[in-house]
């Protein structure tokens, strides 16, 4: 075997950039008692012969300089092979030109499979006594959010503080429990994971998670300023945009309606906060209006008394000296009165007393034999013996369905 005298030989020598897999050369080159690279040869076809990961195997040894051809069949057993021959005697760099087998090998692929889901199975078993100390401290995390916030509410109530603002107190001291629950949980789950360490791998403090959340994130702070101290609460009727009902529940995330017709309508807290919200049961009282008219042929006065009367009987009406009627407008066939009272706010209680009102309205003005009109029409039309008009005949119709009237 030639003996190698500098290592600026070996730099002619190893081979340029097509090469995969270019061990350094050691410090020190031996010059005497090395092993014949026929030898080393040898030894490494029949150590990887006798694994069975390879095929067509061709490896030379040139001067301590390893070259390793073949198919390999996996990509980790192709690595296995250089650094085997890194670690032979005497081998001084090792040249791996093996390819790594492309067919898909079910066998093998199941292999790894079982033996990753075995893996998988053996951790869950180690972990599990620590899985299990971890669900306790959920549980025990969702019986204290519940106990502390029912103390929680048992105190406030002694303070006659608003409803919603009761709710905030309960749900943001919920919220805490919940996040010190989970950090805990997290930490005896995993050992070696601190608080700062877990709020990291949740990405809380992320600008991506800002972005990515920015919704959640305005509905979160809406829903904690109407809570705080927005003009309406449980149990108050609103409208915003089309949705008109009751107030069932205001969380932090979104407030419940529901609707006149029954139907639960679902709002984000921040759609609330930026649009226009008509409270309608801010006062206990709403005045209501409607238009009744009389014939012309009707006296005024003795009208306006009649319709007054007739709503300062109702049992709806609140007060009597609310009631207002103004005569308004001449209309087509009536004099028509604005007619105003003041009742419940909520819109039941409103549609209840427009029905009584207007039926006793109705009722009173029959009596009276005050004539509520209907609209009528008039027509002229020009005589066919008189041209220049002097002479004209005058039908008066009901524009309703009653049947024709003519006068003269």
């Amino acid at each position: 075997m030639s003996v190698l005298c500098a290592s600026g030989a070996f730099a002619q020598d190893a081979p340029s950039s097509d090469t995969k897999d270019t061990s350094e050369p050691p410090p020190t080159i031996e010059v005497e008692n090395v092993v014949e690279d026929s030898a080393i040869a040898s030894r490494l076809s029949r150590i990887f012969e006798s694994s069975g990961w390879y095929r067509d195997l061709d490896i030379q040894s040139d001067n301590g300089i390893v070259t390793i051809a073949g198919v390999a069949d996996t990509e980790e057993h192709r690595e296995w092979a250089g650094s085997t021959a890194r670690r032979t005697q005497d081998v001084i760099a090792v040249i791996n030109k093996m390819e790594v087998d492309s067919a898909v090998e079910f066998t093998s692929s199941k292999q790894v499979i079982t033996e990753s889901l075995n893996e998988l199975w053996r951790d869950l078993l180690v972990r599990s006594p620590l899985l299990i100390a971890a669900a306790i401290v959920l549980v025990a995390t969702s019986l204290l959010a519940k106990f502390v916030g029912w103390s929680i509410v048992r105190i406030l109530d002694n303070r006659k503080l608003r409803t919603s603002l009761k709710d905030l107190v309960y749900q943001l001291v919920s919220i805490a429990v919940w996040i010190v629950g989970i950090l805990t949980a997290t930490v005896v789950a995993f050992p070696g994971m601190t608080p700062s360490k877990a709020l990291t791998v949740l990405g809380l403090g992320s600008v991506a998670v800002g972005f990515a959340f920015k919704d959640i994130f305005e509905n979160f702070f809406a829903g904690i300023l109407i809570l705080w101290r927005y003009p309406f609460d449980r149990g108050d009727f609103i409208t915003c945009e089309d949705v008109t009902g009751r107030v069932e529940k205001i969380t932090i995330r979104n407030t419940l309606i529901r609707r006149l017709d029954g139907e639960l309508a679902v709002v984000p807290n921040a759609n609330l906060f930026k649009s226009t919200v008509d409270v309608l049961t801010n006062q206990p009282q709403r005045r209501v209006r409607i238009i009744c008219g009389v014939a012309y042929d009707e006296n005024v006065d003795q009208s306006r008394e009649v319709i007054r009367k007739a709503v300062q009987g109702c049992e709806s009406v609140q007060g009597v000296r609310t009631v207002e009627i103004f005569a308004q407008e001449f209309a087509s066939s009536s004099v028509n009165f604005e007619v105003a009272w003041w009742t419940g706010s909520k819109p039941l209680e409103i549609r209840r007393s427009r029905d009584e009102v207007i039926a006793a309205i109705k009722r009173e003005l029959d009596d009276a034999k005050i004539e509520i009109p209907f609209p009528y029409r008039t027509l002229v039309f020009k005589d066919a013996e008189d041209r220049n008009g002097l002479v004209d005949r005058r039908s008066v119709e009901s524009a309703s369905d009653q049947p024709q009237q003519e006068q003269f």
